[in-house]
Order: C-alpha cells, then structure tokens, then sequence
C-alpha cells in the first residue's frame, strides 16, 4: 500500500516545492468547498445556534483523522491541529450559514428538524 507521504517528490529548489504545493492546491482547495457545502446542509438540518458546536461530533473526527495520518506517513498530532482549526472555520461558517438561511426565509426557527449532528 503506498502512502501519501511517499508520494512527496524530492525537491532541490523552492520553485519546486512550491510547484508541489499549488498542485496540492489545485486538489484541496474544490474539497474544502465541497465541505462547505455539508456545512450549509448542516446549518439547514439542525436549524439552531446551540446545535452547530458539537463536542463529541469534533472527537469522533479527531480520534477518526490521527490514525488515518499515522498510517499516510503523517504526523498525527500536526493533523489533529490542521482539523481542529479548519472544524472552528467551519463551525464559524455554519453559523453565517444558518443566519443567511433564516434571513433568506428557507430555515424557519419553528423549524422540528432534530439534533443531527
């Protein structure tokens, strides 16, 4: 099974290893859009400001993405850190999302949609 780590290129200059990071870019960025757009589902599912942080849901993702580094050759505890933070983006977004939502008229707050997490 090869590792993702194994698949970073041995660079001798800095235009290189740039090359090597706007190509990873190019793949990352679209990904992280397409969380977003989970994001927007979630805001829209649970419809409530005291559903959008959920602590357990944050662990089971942490305790999900430290051994998936560990096993692409990665460093699991720099992952834990890129994942918390990008969580606390996403968190801050999905309450811009249930705003713009409710503004917009398509998440009323009487809205029974449950605790989904």
């Amino acid at each position: 099974m090869s590792r993702a780590i194994d698949n970073v290129k041995q660079c001798q200059s800095m235009a290189e290893v740039r090359a090597g990071v706007n190509a990873l870019d190019d793949i990352l960025v679209p990904l992280l859009v397409e969380r977003s757009g989970y994001m927007t589902q979630a805001a829209r599912v649970k419809n409530d400001e005291g559903l959008v942080r959920d602590e357990a849901r944050i662990q089971a993702i942490v305790d999900r993405v430290r051994p998936m580094a560990e096993a692409q050759g990665g460093n699991p505890d720099l992952m834990e850190r890129l994942y918390r933070a990008m969580m606390e983006c996403y968190i801050d977004y999905e309450h811009q999302e249930l705003a713009r939502l409710r503004a917009a008229g398509l998440a009323p707050k009487d809205d029974s949609a449950g605790s989904a997490a």
